[in-house]
């Protein structure tokens, strides 16, 4: 079997750790546009890194790493502005998105030659998955679950509800911050597999149909990346045989799981 396509798969399942973890606390804290935002910014870190790789011929600096860095960056300046100057939400995030993006396309413009790394990250070409980059997602995976099950209660008493948090003696504003750098993480990782523009929905869609069978967030975590492997699978499954591209393919296959288990629900409720 083409070694491509085997990483394809396995990086796949790594991402469906993540998405369903995190996504699971994206959807229950109601920060879908939040991590929009983040995704959406590292643009600019991406811009960035691969101009002064190629300005400077500096082999090793990589485009992610400066994702990385641009996706903590923008979560803990929404999160930091978010708490300490009451400002509006919508304007924060709207601030966060255009500015992240604006850098990146300067450092794209002032780039010499064809810019297909960044291609890849705007449009997600999982098959350009490296063995580097599996190591890479398989610790990021690991580091995530350690965490969440370090701070699942902390997380948990935040996302639903910060009055009870702050009379149990919980610190909401470090919590809410560490929790948007763990999206942060989670974002950056699922660019790679969906890419900027569809990673929304890798990153949303399964929770979204997780909820619709339970309230719990432990049992929506578990449903949550059983989803995302199927959605995912059957994405590169779809994209191969119609010969579709891989990121958008997954997407779709999203999408459409989320609208045909909601239609059959709300079918089964009424009858």
């Amino acid at each position: 079997m083409n070694p491509f396509f085997i990483n394809a798969v396995i990086a796949a399942l790594l991402a469906s750790i993540a998405s369903g973890i995190i996504g699971s606390y994206v959807v229950v804290k109601r920060i879908v546009f939040i991590s929009g935002s983040i995704a959406h910014s590292v643009l600019g870190g991406m811009g960035l890194f691969l101009f002064l790789k190629r300005k400077f011929n500096l082999i090793w600096l990589e485009p992610i790493y400066g994702a990385f860095l641009a996706a903590i960056l923008s979560a803990v300046l929404i999160g930091w502005i978010q708490l300490y100057f009451r400002q509006r939400k919508d304007a924060v995030i709207a601030a966060v998105w255009s500015t992240g993006m604006a850098i990146g396309v300067i450092f794209v413009s002032l780039t010499p030659g064809y810019n297909v790394e960044l291609m890849n990250f705007l449009f997600g070409n999982i098959l350009w998955i490296t063995t580097r980059d599996l190591y890479l997602l398989a610790c990021l995976n690991i580091l995530i679950f350690f965490f969440v099950a370090k701070y699942y209660t902390q997380f948990l008493i935040v996302c639903f509800d910060e009055e009870q948090a702050l009379l149990q003696g919980v610190d909401v504003g470090k919590i809410y911050l560490f929790l948007l750098s763990l999206v942060a993480l989670s974002t950056v990782l699922l660019i790679e597999i969906i890419g900027i523009i569809l990673v929304l929905a890798l990153l949303t869609l399964p929770p979204m149909v997780a909820s619709l069978f339970t309230r719990r967030l432990s049992s929506m975590i578990f449903v949550s990346i059983f989803l995302a492997t199927f959605m995912n699978i059957g994405g590169i499954a779809l994209s191969y045989l119609a010969n579709w591209p891989m990121g958008a393919t997954i997407a779709l296959v999203c999408a459409m799981t989320y609208m045909i288990i909601l239609f059959l629900k709300k079918k089964l409720t009424f009858t």
